[in-house]
């Protein structure tokens, strides 16, 4: 079964789905001698929950695995404020003092000009000097977009960087690919997207040789606006892509495709599409059981079940989005992340870094450029 392996939903006890990924190679690396920490920085002052949820997510992350290091930049006396109330491996967890934090609103450019002292910038800068193998942040998205690009950088011939979250399906799991960050693509971005989309998929998720669809309003190779028809035969003949062709958005939570390739303008609908019928679903469901003695002893029984396969259908459970393409790897969360996100999106920093998905990455596209 295509992914099954990976990304089913955590059970009571178990490894989350991030830490599956690339577990052939963990497993490696746990039986060896101890190789120095993956390290990484967490914006501990972004987002709706920061910085509460987002400390309690750096320690269940430690907690779960002794080869990651986290430095949680912010403010220092808030974070240490809730560092004390955890036990937690103490070599594990530093806090790096940051006195600014971008605010949602502020403009992108200007806070990553003017604000140095700030979360997100001194995070990104501890990547891009190499302090940091990794940077995840529930903040400002145009802040982590521009300074990603800005700061980190993009690697050498990737022409815009896109965000790829990993979202559910009745196989497992697609990668989304962009979601926010080239709202303006050309065709020759998203054949880029797709070469990078099934990097990720096969080396993180563990699917070879994924199969690559493009969002269209219709199956029909004919259909579609300027943009799919002009990067429809470009991705048809490229021979490092299993190109399956167009994929309506029906098709999406059935697992048509393993890598789904849009700008980022429909891939941002699909994404708040999915969350928002998601819950509505589940609000629905839940009401249904309630409104009789005979529903409600019927959910007494299958509430088990019910609830498993729900939480397939959790994206907090999938980690966080990496901004694709660039020097070092970048990872978004939802600005509403709790600490279950946060910590399944850090370990998922291990299994991106294990699989030098970044050099992986060059490599294919400046040997597709080249």
């Amino acid at each position: 079964m295509r992914g099954r392996l990976h990304l089913r939903t955590i059970r009571k006890g178990e490894r989350p789905l991030s830490e599956k990924c690339g577990g052939m190679l963990r497993k490696k690396r746990m039986t060896g001698s101890m190789a120095e920490y993956v390290k990484v920085a967490v914006d501990a002052m972004g987002g709706d929950n920061a910085p509460g949820e987002i400390v309690k997510g750096a320690v269940e992350a430690v907690q779960a695995e002794k080869n990651i290091k986290v430095y949680l930049v912010g403010k220092q006396d808030q974070v240490e404020a809730e560092l004390a109330k955890y036990e937690y491996p103490k070599d594990q967890v530093e806090v790096v003092n940051a006195t600014e934090v971008i605010a949602m609103a502020e403009s992108p450019v200007a806070a990553i000009k003017g604000k140095k002292d700030s979360s997100i910038v001194k995070g990104l800068y501890m990547v891009r000097e190499g302090k940091c193998d990794a940077f995840v942040s529930a903040g400002s998205t145009g802040a982590v977009l521009v300074g990603g690009q800005v700061i980190v950088g993009r690697a050498k011939g990737v022409e815009r960087p896109p965000l790829a979250p990993l979202i559910p399906t009745e196989k497992g799991a697609s990668l989304l690919v962009d979601c926010g960050a080239n709202v303006d693509a050309k065709p020759s971005n998203l054949v880029q997207f797709a070469r990078m989309g099934s990097i990720y998929m096969e080396h993180v998720v563990g699917i070879k040789n994924p199969r690559v669809g493009i969002v269209n309003n219709g199956a029909e190779e004919e259909k579609g606006n300027a943009l799919v028809k002009a990067t429809f035969p470009l991705l048809k003949a490229c021979p490092d892509i299993n190109f399956i062709g167009s994929v309506e958005a029906r098709d999406i939570p059935s697992g048509a495709a393993d890598v789904i390739v849009c700008e980022a303008f429909v891939g941002n609908v699909i994404l708040k599409l999915y969350e928002g019928v998601g819950g509505t679903l589940i609000r629905m469901v839940k009401a249904g059981m309630m409104t009789s003695t005979r529903s409600k002893v019927g959910a007494l029984l299958i509430k088990p079940a019910l609830k498993e396969t729900l939480k397939a259908f959790d994206l907090e459970q999938y980690g966080g989005a990496p901004l694709l393409g660039l020097k070092g790897l970048v990872v978004k969360t939802h600005g509403s992340s709790k600490a279950i996100e946060i910590r399944n999106t850090i370990l998922q920093c291990l299994t991106f870094r294990e699989q030098d998905i970044n050099g992986k990455i060059q490599k294919a596209i400046s040997g597709s450029v080249g």
